[in-house]
C-alpha cells in the first residue's frame, strides 16, 4: 500500500501540467477582462460620481451564470478604491456580499449582521429584534461622512428567501442617515426578478440596468486561450481541446465559468492518468464529472423542501413511464410527502419556483403547453441519467430518514 501511494505522489511530482492553477479558478481576477469592455464602461460611467462623494442610482447587473457580471463589478470596485482621493472629506466603502451563502443571507437579520461585521461592528448571530440590528447598522455607518456601495450578488435569492421588503428597507435608510449615503449594486442571473416584486419596492430602487449577454463559442475560445497560456506549461493542451471546451460551454448559455472549470478539471484528470498532455477525451470526462457533481451537490445542499419536490418528480416519473407529468401532479405528491414526514408545506407558487430552478440547473426539462381557454400547463420531464437518478434518490432517502 505504501509503495502504491509513494508512486502516485512521485508521478505527480514529475508530471508538470499546471504552471498556475489559480488562473482557472472562479475567484481569479484577470488584468484584462475580454469581451466585456462595453459593460465595464457602462458600470464605470454610472458609478463614477461616487469618486466625488455623490450617491448614484442603484445599479442592477443581469445575465446568466458565467457571463462576467461579478468579475466586471469587482474590477470596477478595485479601480474606484485606487482612484478615490485619500484626502477627500468623505470615506468611500465598497462592500461585496454573496446573497446565496447559507447562514449569511437566508434572513434579513443575518444579512445585516454580516454587513455590520464587514463594516467593523459586531452583533450576535441571533437573538436581537431585527429593528435593533437596523439601529446598530445605522449607528455604525452614520458615525462619519461616508458613501457606501453595497454589492449584493445573487440578489434575487435574497428576495426569494426573505421578501422584497428587505430591499425597500435598505433603500429607505438613506432618509434616516445624516452623514452617510448608501447605493446598491444588485447582481442577478434572473432577468425578470424585479418585474415580480412589489411596485412600491421597485419605485424606491430607481435603478439603472445593464444586461450581460452570453459569450459565444469564439469569445470563449479567446478567454480559454488567454488563461491557458498562463495556467499551463507550453505544449500541454492538445489541438482541438480549447475548441471542444468552448463548444460545451457555449451550449451551456455561454458560461465562461463552466469553460474554465472544464479545462481545469481536464488538467487534473490528465495528471491522474499520468499523461503529459490534456487530450480531447479528458474534456469529455471532465464534462461528465461536472454534470454529475453539480447535480448531486445541489441535491445534497438544498433544503429538505427542495429534496421533497425532486423526489416527487422522480417517483412520479418512474410510475408514469412515457406519460406526461404536470406541475399539479408534483405538488399533490410533494404535499403528501411533507405531511407524512411532518414538514412544513410550501405554497404551490413556491413549489413552481423550485421546479423552475431545477429546469435552470438542467435536472428537468419544463415545457409550457397551451390549453386554450383552459390556460397553460407546464409539462415536466427528468433530464438526468439513470445513474444520477439512482444516486439522487439515495441522497434524498437518507435525508428523509433523519426527519
Amino acid at each position: 500500500m505504501q509503495t502504491d501511494i509513494d508512486e502516485i505522489f512521485e508521478a505527480f511530482d514529475k508530471n508538470q501540467i499546471f504552471k498556475d492553477k489559480s488562473i482557472l479558478q472562479a475567484n481569479y481576477q484577470p488584468e484584462e477582462i475580454l469581451h466585456r469592455s462595453e459593460q465595464i464602461k457602462q458600470i464605470a460611467s454610472i458609478l463614477a460620481p461616487v469618486l466625488r462623494g455623490e450617491r448614484t442610482s442603484n445599479l442592477f447587473l443581469y445575465g446568466k451564470t458565467g457571463t462576467g457580471k461579478t468579475l466586471s463589478i469587482q474590477y470596477i470596485k478595485e479601480q474606484l478604491i485606487k482612484r478615490v482621493d485619500k484626502n477627500a472629506d468623505f470615506t468611500l466603502r465598497i462592500e461585496y456580499l454573496n446573497c446565496k451563502l447559507k447562514k449569511v443571507a437566508d434572513t434579513e437579520y443575518r444579512i445585516l449582521a454580516e454587513l455590520i461585521k464587514k463594516l467593523g461592528g459586531e452583533v450576535p448571530s441571533t437573538g436581537l429584534p431585527t429593528e435593533a440590528v437596523y439601529s446598530k447598522f445605522i449607528e455604525i455607518i452614520d458615525k462619519d461622512k461616508q458613501l457606501i456601495v453595497l454589492i449584493l450578488d445573487e440578489i434575487d435569492q435574497t428576495v426569494k428567501k426573505i421578501s422584497s421588503d428587505f430591499l425597500y428597507n435598505l433603500t429607505r435608510l438613506n432618509s434616516e442617515l445624516s452623514q452617510t449615503q448608501i447605493c446598491i449594486v444588485g447582481i442577478s442571473n434572473n432577468l425578470t426578478f424585479l418585474d415580480n416584486i412589489d411596485p412600491r419596492v421597485r419605485s424606491s430602487l430607481s435603478e439603472e440596468e445593464i444586461v450581460f449577454p452570453p459569450y459565444n463559442a469564439i469569445q470563449l475560445q479567446e478567454i480559454l486561450l488567454n488563461r491557458s497560456k498562463k495556467a499551463f506549461y507550453d505544449n500541454i493542451v492538445h489541438e482541438g481541446v480549447i475548441t471542444k471546451c468552448a463548444a460545451y460551454a457555449a451550449r451551456e448559455h455561454g458560461d465562461a465559468r463552466r469553460a474554465l472549470d472544464l479545462i481545469r478539471i481536464a488538467g487534473e484528470l490528465a495528471e491522474r492518468d499520468n499523461s503529459n498532455n490534456i487530450k480531447v477525451e479528458h474534456i469529455d470526462q471532465a464534462n461528465s464529472k461536472i454534470e454529475r457533481d453539480k447535480i448531486l451537490d445541489v441535491i445534497k445542499s438544498e433544503p429538505r423542501q427542495f429534496q421533497f419536490v425532486l423526489y416527487s418528480i422522480i417517483l412520479l416519473s418512474e410510475g408514469l413511464k412515457d406519460e406526461p407529468l404536470f406541475t399539479g401532479d408534483v405538488y399533490n405528491h410533494y404535499q403528501d410527502l411533507c405531511l407524512k414526514n411532518k414538514c412544513e408545506v410550501l405554497t404551490q407558487r413556491r413549489v413552481s419556483d423550485i421546479i423552475q430552478e431545477f429546469d435552470m440547473l438542467g435536472i428537468i426539462n419544463v415545457r409550457v403547453i397551451s390549453k386554450g381557454r383552459g390556460g397553460r400547463m407546464r409539462e415536466i420531464k427528468l433530464a438526468i441519467t439513470k445513474n444520477i437518478i439512482k444516486k439522487a434518490k439515495e441522497i434524498i432517502e437518507e435525508s428523509i430518514s433523519y426527519c
